[in-house]
């Protein structure tokens, strides 16, 4: 049986995720966390041959928290489980170390198909996106601006896209307003855009941000 590990900052979510996969009589249940520092420290405890892993939680951001993953647990493999439109995080996250993305409005069981490969050591990504990640892996160094940001900044440009104050966004991602701020003032720097008007207009340019406008966390 393979041993799973469930981090998400959502305790619904996380339950959601192990009935799942503990139904099909394939996986065990080998711990959880809500937060990057529970999750870096499960990481570095676990036994588990899969760790899914949410995105945007208080602390660490997951794409911070990949590589940091890999070096305390180099076996771990990774299978992302975010609701951010695959286009937003998809090649950041295979990059960092990942080894499978799926979105939440997955299909169950799609979902322990992506488990399944991604425990067994293979790559998952949907067949709709196949083409995209490829493609942004190739452009990864492009023209785009948004390419050029950090973890923690891109994830600020896509909740100041969404309309969130930077008070708002400190509370949600545990950050000083002055911390928010300077991510700002550099993401506007690194991309060249004049404010926060601009920046959601290249957000949804470049169709960054979810179709239903749910939050981005």
């Amino acid at each position: 049986m393979t041993k799973v590990a469930i981090s998400d900052a959502h305790g619904v979510m996380r339950e959601g995720l192990r009935a799942l996969l503990c139904s099909t009589g394939e996986f065990e249940f080998a711990g959880e966390a809500a937060d990057g520092a529970s999750t870096l420290a499960l990481a570095r405890a676990t036994d588990a041959a899969l760790l899914t892993l949410g995105l945007s939680m208080p602390g660490l951001h997951g794409l911070d928290l990949i590589p940091l993953i890999k070096i305390e647990n180099p076996s771990l493999r990774i299978l992302v489980v975010t609701m951010h439109p695959e286009q937003a995080y998809a090649v950041r996250a295979f990059k960092a170390g990942a080894s499978g993305y799926v979105t939440k409005d997955t299909p169950g069981k799609d979902f322990i198909a992506a488990a399944r490969k991604v425990a067994s050591g293979g790559i998952y990504v949907s067949l709709m996106m196949a083409d995209q990640i490829a493609h942004g892996f190739a452009e990864v160094d492009s023209s785009f601006p948004h390419q050029r940001l950090s973890a923690r900044e891109f994830q600020i440009l896509l909740l100041i896209a969404a309309g969130e104050s930077i008070a708002v966004i400190a509370g949600k991602l545990g950050l000083s307003a002055k911390t928010v701020s300077t991510h700002r003032t550099n993401i506007l720097e690194k991309s060249g855009l004049a404010n926060d008007a601009a920046l959601v207009r290249y957000a949804v340019r470049h169709d960054l941000l979810e179709d239903d406008g749910a939050e981005l966390l």
